[in-house]
């Protein structure tokens, strides 16, 4: 390349950060290029809107719904005749999230490099094999093999819808979207608790139920692979239900928020930004205070409930409320995010119920009030919602597709290291209370009431500093608003981090 054409295809702008080069940007800049060209009416946009709503949350929901049913499937198939108790399910139940720690960092550099969502559908195909295959093994070393592999193909799932979500909408619409698919997590308890109720009536003997479980959800991944490998659209400019102006206007959307869409080159420096980023160790932080809870209630929440004195049936049945208030927490922290600009206040929010039942659980045990404990079970299932936040948060506040995947990755690796962790924490020699599991519970989620709040706080100081610098800016270089706002538009699909890029502000 000459040295004028390097001169053509670069931004050329000192304004207070590194230089911007378009050769190094998004591929958006192939469709919409450094300057603002195409306006867009906000009748046209809030149309578009609803088309990408039609399509984008529906299969993002759908694939959410079958990998948390499938993680989860453990859970149901422990008292429907699973022939793996004691501490082998335990290790078996940390074999899923040990997969998921060795290929979280592997798969999310592996997307960066292919197209994203059809990655992401090969995966899901294969997670439902591996799942139909649990139906075969009935050794703790198959289980174990297999519930490992699982790990390993379900890793992707988070930091490739997340990523998709922040690359078709603006940042006041990622974390109502996110909660959307979020939010099957809830719906997949009371979804996966009637199946369950309903085999377990199976009086048959060529297949056991768990085994039936098994076959049911695996197929139903399969089928769920297969659409998104159809129609699920890898960024705004591979979106094939969109028409060329459509693409168009879906970048100029997100123009605004800095965010950037999808880079294939891997950056070093980004690698290195994001972890020297003090705000990257705490999401690590708030993730394993979340993820410590969740590994030990995803699979031992039945198991407390029917420790209450009921039956298997009745257990099924009773553990189903508990998805709905995760659901309904869910949507309503996703909307408060969005609507007031927040993030770590719906954590809050999400947590405190979860401290309250288990204080209850606490100092009900022993006790003979079902109610009172079962209530106190339902309002555990509200802190759920808090990693579904901290996904908004991600999508939100990281510019840099390479420092987007890396801190994603992050999320997920501690995600997978503290459901490992919480998979230990109900131990069966503290049966049937588990009030050692209880307790550790209590402590991690009130410990994260204060990270959540420092984090908050950073954010909002980062703020005030950036617009100090861009008000120097403006002034040193004489720019009117319109100036200012070209220099925006310049910057927004250069691929550059939320620190190199003064015009990123986060969400607090």
């Amino acid at each position: 390349m000459s040295e004028t054409e390097k001169e053509k295809g670069s931004l050329d702008l000192q304004v207070g950060v590194d230089t911007v080069n378009s050769v190094d940007g998004d591929e958006a800049l192939r469709l919409v290029g450094t300057v603002r060209t195409a306006q867009f009416s906000e009748e046209y946009n809030l149309k578009l809107r609803r088309k990408m709503d039609w399509l984008i949350p529906p299969l993002c929901a759908a694939v959410y719904f079958t990998q948390f049913l499938d993680k989860t499937s453990l859970n149901y198939a422990s008292i429907m005749g699973l022939p793996i108790t004691g501490q082998k399910y335990n290790l078996v139940s940390a074999a899923f999230y040990f997969g998921f720690l060795v290929f979280e960092f592997p798969t999310v550099y592996i997307s960066q490099k292919l197209r994203v969502a059809k990655y992401l559908g090969v995966n899901i195909v294969l997670w439902g094999i591996i799942l139909m295959l649990h139906s075969v093994g009935t050794s703790f070393g198959a289980f174990f093999a297999l519930r490992f592999l699982l790990g390993m193909c379900e890793s992707c799932v988070a930091p490739i819808l997340i990523l998709i979500i922040s690359m078709f909408y603006k940042k006041n619409e990622q974390a109502s979207r996110i909660s959307w698919f979020y939010v099957m997590n809830g719906l997949t308890q009371v979804f996966g608790g009637f199946v369950a109720y309903g085999i377990s009536f199976y009086s048959g003997t060529r297949l056991a139920p768990y085994k039936i479980i098994y076959i049911l959800l695996g197929a139903l991944a399969i089928l769920v692979g297969i659409a998104v490998l159809i129609w699920l659209p890898d960024s705004p400019v591979h979106a094939q239900f969109l028409d060329k102006e459509e693409r168009i206007a879906a970048l100029e959307r997100v123009r605004d928020d800095q965010g950037g869409t999808e880079n294939h080159k891997l950056k070093k420096d980004q690698v290195i930004e994001a972890l020297l980023d003090v705000r990257t160790w705490l999401i690590v932080l708030t993730t394993l205070l979340t993820s410590i809870p969740n590994g030990g209630l995803s699979n031992y929440s039945n198991i407390i409930i029917r420790n209450f004195g009921y039956t298997s049936k009745q257990t099924l049945i009773l553990s189903t409320p508990g998805g709905v208030v995760a659901a309904i927490t869910t949507l309503l922290c996703g909307w408060y995010s969005d609507k007031k600009g927040e993030r770590m206040l719906p954590i809050i929010f999400a947590l405190v119920p979860t401290i309250v039942g288990t204080a209850m659980l606490i100092g009900l045990n022993n006790s003979h009030m079902k109610g009172a404990l079962l209530f106190g079970v339902y309002l555990i299932g509200t802190f759920g919602s808090a990693l579904s936040t901290v996904y908004a948060y991600n999508a939100s506040n990281t510019s840099g597709h390479t420092k987007k995947s890396t801190i994603n990755a992050m999320t997920l690796v501690t995600f997978a290291v503290g459901n490992i962790i919480g998979t230990q924490i109900f131990q069966p020699k503290d049966a049937p209370g588990y009030i050692p599991g209880k307790i550790t519970v209590l402590v991690t989620l009130t410990v994260q009431l204060a990270v959540s709040l420092l984090l908050r706080w950073i954010n909002l100081r980062l703020n005030v500093k950036k617009r100090a610098k861009l008000a120097e800016v403006k002034a040193q270089h004489g720019w009117s608003d319109a100036d200012l706002q070209r220099e925006r538009d310049k910057h927004a699909f250069a691929d550059l981090t939320d620190r190199q890029n003064m015009f990123f502000i986060y969400t607090a």
